[in-house]
Formats: C-alpha cells, structure tokens, sequence
C-alpha cells in the first residue's frame, strides 16, 4: 500500500494574492557535475490551501543566486531536470494533461530545445555516458498516469481478456533531437534503470506484464539492443539500481517495501554479469533510502529514528562510515540528497517541522543553507522527538504541540498513523493537510513510527509481518502513555486517523479498543479475504503474509478489522477515492456498513474520479474540513 496520505492536499498556484502567506517549493533538485549548479522545479503554494502548481525552471550557483528561469510550456507540469555529463546542458520532461503528451526539453546557453514529442508519459531522462544519448521511460498511449496510487481507468467490458495493456519501456533519442529507439521488449515494465559506464546498455528492475502489480517479483535486469538479460532475482523488493564506475558490480537497496516509491532497506551488491547478491550492510541500526554511485565512492542517504541524513558505503568490503543525520527531512530529484560527480559536495532541500524548505549546499554531512525564501514562513505549534520501550523495542515518535496550550489544563489529541507500512514519518514542514488543519484547530497531534516503520534497520521493518495491527499498534499505545506523561494530553479526548495502511490501522484500532473517542479512517482495508481479491496490486501481500489468501486464508481473516466490528464503539468517518487501485472504495464500504449495523456513528465519503491519493484541491479541501468537523463533533 501507499505511505502516500490521502488527505495530504496537492499544492499550488504560481500567482498567490500578496495577502496570503506563500511557501516557496522547490522540487526535484539537481547538481551538476562539478558541484557548482543547482537546478530546481520553483513554485509558490498558498500556505493551508489545497491548490495545482505550475512550477518554473530555476538555476541557481552554489551560493544561492538565481542566475535563469525557463518556461516553455505554460500549460505544463516539469519534472525531472538533470544534467549532461559535461556539465553544459540540462534535459527536462514536460507534461501536458490536457493534450496528454509528454515533451523531452534539453536547455542549453539558456535557451531550451524540443528534442522529441510523444503521445503518453515518460520518466527519468538519463544521459549516455558520452552525452550524445538521452534515455528514458516511456508508457505510449498510456490509458492512466503511471503508479497505482493513481486513479485506475474504469473497469468495464471483459476483464481480463489478452488485451493491449501499458507497459513502461526504456527507449533512446539522440541528444540533438529525433524519433525514439525502444531498448526493452513491449511486455515488460521498467521501473527504474541507469546506463551501464560503456553506455552499451542498461541495468534496471523490471517485471513482466501489469506495472502496478508486480513490482514486488521485480528481477535485476540488463538490457541492450536486442538484449535482455536477468542479473539476480532477490528475495526482497529492490530498488535504485547503481552500476560500480569500474563496470563490474551493481549496487541496490533492498528490503522488505510495501509500496514502490518508498525506498528503504539495505544496500546490495551483485556482478553485473549475474550472481548472489551481498548485503553490505547487515544489522545496521538504520534505514537506507537513497544511493548514488561518485567517483569519490558510494553515498547513501539514511533514515535514524525519526531523522535523515548522509552515509558512505564501502561497495567492496561492506560497512557504513560518515554518517551524519540531524532533524530534518531532506529531499532532491533522484534520492534525498543530490552529489557532484566527485562526491565531494551534496545539495539538497532541506526542511524540519518548524522551518521551511530551504536549498542547502556543501561537503556531506555539512551542508549549509543558500536561500531564503522561507525564512519568514512560521508556524504556530512545536515539535517534539519521543521515544520509548515497547515490547524491547525502542520506538520513537513525533509529538506537534499548538502553541499557546494553557498547560494546567488537559486537551485532545489525535494520533496520525502513516501508510505503508514500509516508511517513516520524518520532519516536514506542515502548511497544509490533515496534520497542519489539526493543529490550526488546536488538537496535539502524534505521529509515531511503531514497528515495521523505516528507521531502527531491517529487522525492525520485518517485525510486523503476518502480525498487522498486533505489535505496531502495542507500540503505538505505549507511545500515546508516553506522550501522556510530558504534554497535557485528554486521555478522555484522543482520536485516531490515518490513510493506506494508517486506514486499515485505523479500523483495526476501532474494533481492538475503547480508547479512543473519534476515528478518521482514509483507504483503509476491512477485510483482507475480500481484499485480496479486489486490489491491484495483490502481489505487495505475499512478503507481508507469507502466502496468498487462497493458501493460508487463515492469518487474512485474523488480521481483518471486519472480523470485530461487533467490538466497535468508536464513531468513526471513512473516505476513500472512487478509482483506488491499492484499496478499492468497496473496503470502506463494507466497514462503513459494518458500524451502521453495530449503531455505530459513521459516515463514508467516496470522492469522485480520485484515485489512492485525493489530489483535486476541490476534494482535498472538502476533506480537509470533514475530518477537522469530526473530531470537533466527538473531542470538543
């Protein structure tokens, strides 16, 4: 399932009124090769107002200077700018909804290019070694946007039938411009991929047949020109591949993933021409989410309890040295944290729950701050690390506090649990969605990484397995007594929300305790037998259960929320979007139908059109004030 929170609003609008305050984004970050350019995606958001952004292509030198802006499609969405090996051009893609066309731009001299049209979407441009290549992922005539958290296209007429179905393939265009050249076969996903040094091929994770699904059977891949060859078939999902600069091994992260995109595990090696793969870093006390390959050696971005950071890694003798994290939460491009060619400097936008996203640059483990934008951006709450001992685990969490709380009195508290449930809640910088929306309504809000979060290694992500809503919910109970004892909390005022495997927590909670006084439960799941066969992506459940619910449907109907619906209490609202791939609205449907039988207080909200994550600012704004008028009902 998703970490994506469904009520998280999308952003966006580059012209804000002046009256409001506006958060400056910038997104997927790059640094060119020589450590002295940053290339960002810059947009303005209203602060607390759900809207759709039209960033715009900014250059800046390593002191923060912006130093070029480009648009050259109005109606567009940039993604993905990234530079050529030699440092004098930047490739970029240009998404046009409505046309339904994705253009590849290469800027050069500050004056960008067409290099190729096509009719669907595309992903990650990759320039050839030499420079003279563009590479990227291409789904033509795609019949949706591509990941399962977007809304699927209409289910009608055979299912089923040995029909055309997308496929995203890795194909080639000449830098100066032309047709594509297709490299992998038209029954295959890629997911991610990376030019082999000699530029003669490609390593990638691919699968065959429905993209949405089977990433988790994903197999190390190499493909060339007529060429496709399987390099390993890891018992963990894997992600991120990396080939050595020598052109030997490649390097991965893997691990136990609930939903693609969200990165987090060991780091692998294996021979590119095929083997075992290594894990190079066994037992280690965190989690690795990001990877990239220098010619100064191996760097990695790491999560550690709740904070993120940078790591070098020895690609031959294994182990972990470097490592720096701090309390915030960093994002670039390709990865958490963007180096130069040399690994001698790293950039990347950093942010905490207090403070606003800011571009920062320097050595690794030493970045510094170059830009302001957000520096007068505010908030009107604290943050809090909390940790505590459940179970002999030690757990951590985030505590958001409103400012102003008269502490001689005692006041609710929602508890706020993250999808996944592979992931991690790190420091954000909270101008819009259900966290921020609390807070401004003057609840404490607790967000706790219990056991099978990102954070504390790969032993802790392994502990819920075939035990959902078990030891992760013991962690989350003790987390709440132990916020209880440094903060002014209502323990007679607590309510409980979450989207994706924070829904399914969600359900599960209502029918396991009385604790809790109003539940918000988003894309949830009820009842994993029925669900099984209802999603699209059934295959992300065989590493969590052990087997299909056809061959062990016994641990399926004991982790089922619907299984104790007649314990349920708790008034609870539940949403989902109509078109949800990874947790079809029929799940909130049958919980919602559950309660209304029990005289349970409820109400099911199915938003039209939505996939997993509600992104129309229309509905996330509608969303945002239901969930707000629920807790005040049952909490004030």
């Amino acid at each position: 399932m998703s970490l994506i929170a469904l009520f998280a609003a999308v952003a966006l609008s580059q012209t804000v009124p002046a009256t409001d305050p506006v958060l400056h984004r910038y997104d997927g970050l790059a640094l060119s090769p020589d450590g002295a350019r940053i290339v960002t995606i810059d947009s303005q958001v209203p602060v607390g107002k759900p809207s759709a952004p039209h960033g715009i292509l900014t250059l800046r030198n390593a002191a923060g200077k912006v130093t070029g802006e480009v648009d050259p499609c109005t109606p567009c969405r940039y993604s993905d700018p990234i530079w050529s090996p030699d440092g004098n051009q930047i490739a970029f893609l240009a998404a046009d909804g409505k046309a339904g066309t994705a253009t590849l731009y290469v800027l050069k001299d500050g004056q960008p290019r067409v290099v190729t049209t096509l009719k669907g979407v595309a992903a990650k441009p990759r320039w050839s070694p030499d420079g003279s290549t563009i590479a990227l992922l291409v789904v033509e005539n795609a019949r949706k946007q591509v990941g399962a958290t977007q809304a699927g296209a209409a289910r009608v007429g055979e299912i089923g039938a040995a029909t055309a179905r997308d496929e995203q393939r890795i194909a080639t265009v000449p830098a100066a411009g032309g047709t594509l050249s297709f490299v992998s076969p038209d029954d295959t996903w890629v997911y991610e991929y990376n030019w082999t040094p000699d530029g003669k091929g490609f390593v990638a994770t691919a699968a065959k047949g429905d993209g949405d699904n089977n990433w988790w059977t994903a197999k190390l891949e190499y493909f060339g020109p007529g060429t496709e060859r399987v390099i390993a078939t890891p018992k963990t999902q894997i992600n991120m591949p990396r080939v050595s600069p020598d052109g030997i091994s490649v390097l991965y992260i893997g691990g136990l993933m609930s939903d693609f995109g969200s990165i987090g595990g060991d780091v692998y090696t294996v021979p590119l021409a095929g083997g075992e793969p290594r894990n190079l870093t066994p037992d280690y006390p965190a989690t690795f989410t990001g990877l990239t390959v220098t010619r100064g050696g191996v760097m990695a971005t790491v999560t550690q309890g709740g904070e993120t950071g940078i790591a070098r890694i020895d690609p031959v003798k294994g182990g972990v040295s470097e490592v720096s994290v701090s309390a915030v939460g960093t994002m670039a491009g390709d990865g958490r944290v963007a180096f130069d060619a040399a690994g001698k400097t790293a950039a990347s936008v950093v942010e905490s729950f207090t403070k606003g996203p800011a571009i920062h640059i320097g050595k690794p483990g030493a970045l510094k701050a170059v830009t302001t934008e957000n520096d007068a951006l505010s908030v009107p709450f604290t943050a809090q690390n909390v940790t505590w001992s459940n179970d002999g685990f030690k757990v951590q969490g985030w505590l958001l506090t409103p400012a102003g709380l008269d502490p001689a009195k005692k006041h609710p508290m929602i508890t706020l649990i993250h999808g996944g449930p592979s992931s991690a809640v790190t420091p954000r910088f909270s101008s819009s969605g259900t966290a921020y929306d609390l807070l401004k309504a003057g609840y404490l809000v607790f967000q706790p990484n219990p056991r099978g979060s990102y954070g504390q290694g790969e032993a802790f992500v392994l502990s819920n397995r075939r035990d959902f809503g078990g030891g992760d919910l013991r962690d989350i109970l003790a987390g709440i007594d132990a916020v209880e004892k440094i903060a002014p909390v209502d323990d007679a005022r607590l309510g409980v929300t979450g989207g994706s495997y924070g829904g399914f927590m969600t359900m599960w909670t209502v029918t396991q305790t009385n604790r809790f006084k109003a539940g918000a439960a988003g894309a949830g799941i009820a009842n994993w037998i029925s669900y099984y066969g209802q999603n699209g992506i059934d295959q992300w459940m065989i590493p969590f259960f052990g087997a299909s619910a056809y061959d062990d449907p016994a641990i399926y109907d004991k982790l089922s929320p619907i299984r104790y619906i007649k314990n349920a209490k708790t008034p609870t609202f539940v949403y989902v979007g109509e078109r949800d791939i990874e947790t079809p609205a029929a799940q909130s449907l049958e919980f919602w139908h559950g309660l209304k039988a029990q005289g349970v207080d409820t109400t099911l909200m199915i938003y039209e059109g939505e996939g997993h994550a509600i992104r129309k600012p229309e509905n996330s704004a509608d969303l945002a004030k239901r969930i707000v008028a629920w807790f005040d009902t049952y909490l004030k």
